[in-house]
């Protein structure tokens, strides 16, 4: 094998390929990156076995071939060499991978291809497509209130599915840790209308979301009951999905919380952000003291002292007091675009909703704590 590929093309490409690999590996073929040469084009494979990506990239192919290479350190020397550059890969007889560019020449022990896994992605019946613009919000909004908890691992991703409502058929995104729970939706595309619910891991959700930011067009989806697919233009993403049940999360959504609090969003996350500086580390508590057109924001530290803030806001129910954690809080408050949020609560240990004034399709759901 003996190609010739720009170094700011091969470097794009192995940045979204290796990101894939494990640092630590207990099977040293998944600490490299596949390279096959052929035509015109260059395809790069990494996987970790619950996920593979393939990425396909111009280049001069001198002689074509094939062979594996440490993905990390492949990755390491191609930004490290001068931008513009040209460079050479040259698989030699005994194995080995020359890298030039310029002066620099590097030789990497190379690995059989015939030892790399490959992911036997079975039939996918059902595939629509989706615009990167809507499959990014339903990421964002959603992604944050991912549990990290890995006992519950069925709670480790995004609950993907298509929901019944009073407004029809929607696609719907959730994710919750217990404490938190965040609920996007939008209009079903094309061909989705039939998919069964799919939780789809939080390292697939945070690849996926990486390559949204450099594509414009539609994504390319395509699932089963234990694998999705994600194509963007010269990417294609192979995922396992977790093989756990979504616990029923309509269940936490509260309905009868009628005492209704709106203020200005980024006032209430700013004096927030303040307050909680006090706060001790391990519980990051804060209280909201909320009566008619007034909200106080306090916290109370016996090792750093104390903190409060008052607040204009619409509030018209009987006063109430409820303790919130302020990491939390704050994330749910970045997720909010338009100028004012709708808190509804309904008694101190109560969950609390939160939803977006310019956006109905989005709804969050908060624990309180008791401070």
């Amino acid at each position: 094998m003996k190609v010739t590929i720009e170094r700011n093309s091969l470097l794009k490409t192995l940045g979204h390929v290796q990101s894939v690999v494990e640092r630590r590996n207990t099977i040293p073929i998944l600490s490299n990156v596949m390279i096959e040469a052929s035509g015109d084009t260059v395809a790069m494979t990494a996987t970790d076995l619950d996920i593979a990506i393939i990425e396909n990239t111009n280049a001069m192919v001198i002689t074509a071939g094939s062979t594996t290479v440490p993905a990390h350190t492949l990755f390491d020397i191609v930004r490290k060499l001068p931008d513009g550059s040209e460079v050479e890969l040259t698989l030699e007889e005994n194995d080995r991978l020359v890298v030039k560019a310029g002066r620099s020449r590097f030789t990497l022990a190379c690995l059989d291809k015939e030892d790399f896994p490959v992911m036997n992605e079975g039939d996918m019946p059902h595939r629509f497509e989706i615009a990167s613009e809507e499959l990014k919000r339903l990421i964002d909004k959603a992604r944050f209130a991912i549990s990290t908890e890995e006992t519950r691992y069925y709670l480790n991703g995004i609950y993907l599915h298509v929901a019944t409502t009073e407004d029809g058929p929607r696609l719907r995104a959730v994710a919750t840790d217990g404490h938190r729970l965040a609920q996007v939706e939008q209009d079903v595309p094309e061909g989705a209308s039939g998919m069964p619910g799919i939780i789809i891991p939080r390292k697939t959700v945070a690849e996926v979301r990486k390559l949204i930011d450099e594509t414009e067009g539609a994504i390319s989806v395509a699932l089963s009951d234990t694998k999705i697919r994600f194509a963007f233009e010269g990417v294609t993403i192979t995922s396992k999905l977790i093989d756990g049940t979504f616990p029923d999360y309509s269940r936490v959504i509260p309905e009868g919380n009628d005492k209704q609090l709106e203020m200005d969003c980024r006032i209430f996350a700013e004096a927030t952000d303040r307050v909680s500086t006090i706060s001790s580390d391990k519980t990051r508590s804060v209280k909201l003291s909320i009566a008619p057109d007034n909200l106080t924001l306090s916290v109370n530290s016996p090792d750093s002292g104390t903190a409060t803030e008052e607040l204009a806001a619409a509030y018209s129910a009987d006063p109430l007091e409820i303790g919130f954690n302020s990491r939390y809080l704050l994330d749910i408050l970045a997720q909010i675009e338009g100028e004012t949020v709708q808190v509804y609560l309904n008694d101190p240990s109560a969950p609390t909703v939160l939803k977006d004034i310019m956006d109905d399709a989005v709804l969050y759901v908060l624990m309180p704590m008791r401070v």
